[in-house]
């Protein structure tokens, strides 16, 4: 054998096992979280489709935990075991930012990778969020509503108080609201794991009249949407807007039916699906130092927001997310 077939069948061995190496970068062993609460929400069940699309392409295991209901301590225990478990990496949505970013800020010191998605915790050693620019989806909103209302009347609204990305929600429409001043924010309700209360308190503030009519309600979270849609149906209601959150299957039917006016679309299948594989990413490259701020590095091989984008949602287009809602089911 001469030197050059000496050397192309090297070049043909090397060429093989790098192919190989590829082919055996995931495995089964590899196992990635996603914690949230509300997890029993079809806001989260498409979270959690799109997390696990994303471990089936690379065939690694993915675990999906959290409470069924919004509980930010139940939530920290389901970290705390994922952290025992040692994980390739953990993608959170944060409940409320001051109960777990310790929880974060422990995992990272253990080496393990974290991402926030939906909603941040900023001040926390996560290496960077995956979601919504949830300030200016509020601007988006609180323009429809200033448009619908016809820049004049009575506005409450129904959130989660302490929930990073329902306050910001509600700073984005209070950033428009300033600059009209007969638009007037009446109640901001907080409904935290009662989404029943804003079916009931819908039809406490139906009753008012004259000068404290209220013109419009504004969900900032994905399940009491269904709840004042529900209550405007209770009671005929057709004088009054609705501004919703989120598309699920009765948001959508709401539009549909004319109780709802509107919702403000996020996409959590694709926040989750990209979670995922920048975990894996983070695992298989890991930086030198995980626990460094990366916001402060010019040079970070992170960004520090990916945003997956927001879109209104009105009778106009509402066919088309009902027919991709359909096709994401099957």
């Amino acid at each position: 054998m001469n030197s050059i077939q000496k050397a192309a069948l090297t070049l043909l061995a090397l060429g093989v096992a790098f192919t190989a190496g590829c082919g055996d970068r995931h495995s089964t062993k590899e196992v990635y979280y996603m914690i949230s609460a509300h997890t029993s929400l079809p806001y989260w069940q498409t979270a959690a489709a799109g997390f696990k699309k994303a471990a089936a392409e690379y065939k690694v295991t993915a675990i999906v935990a959290g409470p069924d209901g919004y509980d930010p301590q139940a939530e920290l225990a389901e970290l705390q075991k994922a952290i025992a478990a040692k994980p390739a990496g953990i993608l959170i949505s944060v409940a409320d930012a001051a109960i777990l970013q310790p929880g974060i800020d422990a995992a990272i010191n253990a080496g393990i990778p974290v991402l926030t998605m939906d909603s941040d915790a900023a001040g926390s050693r996560r290496l960077y969020f995956i979601g919504t620019n949830n300030l200016e989806a509020g601007r988006l909103g609180g323009r429809r509503v200033i448009e619908k209302l016809g820049g004049k009347g009575n506005v409450v609204f129904f959130t989660i108080t302490g929930q990073p990305n329902t306050e910001e929600r509600l700073k984005g429409f209070k950033d428009v609201f300033a600059s009209r001043p007969d638009i007037k924010i009446v109640d901001i309700v907080d409904i935290k794991d009662d989404v029943h209360s804003a079916f009931d308190k819908t039809q406490e503030l139906m009753i008012l009249t004259g000068p404290k009519k209220i013109d419009a309600f504004v969900c900032l979270d994905s399940a009491s949407g269904k709840m004042v849609s529900d209550a405007f149906k209770r009671t005929n209601a057709t004088d009054r807007e609705l501004v919703a959150w989120d598309v699920s299957q009765d948001t959508l039917d709401g539009i549909k039916g004319g109780t709802i006016d509107a919702t403000i679309a996020q996409k959590p299948f694709a926040m989750a699906f990209v979670g995922l594989k920048g975990l894996d990413e983070i695992f298989h490259a890991p930086p030198a130092q995980l626990n460094k701020d990366f916001s402060a590095d010019s040079f970070s091989p992170y960004p520090v927001f990916v945003d997956t984008g927001t879109s209104i949602v009105d009778k106009s287009n509402v066919d088309l997310y009902i027919a991709s809602a359909a096709a994401g089911t099957k």
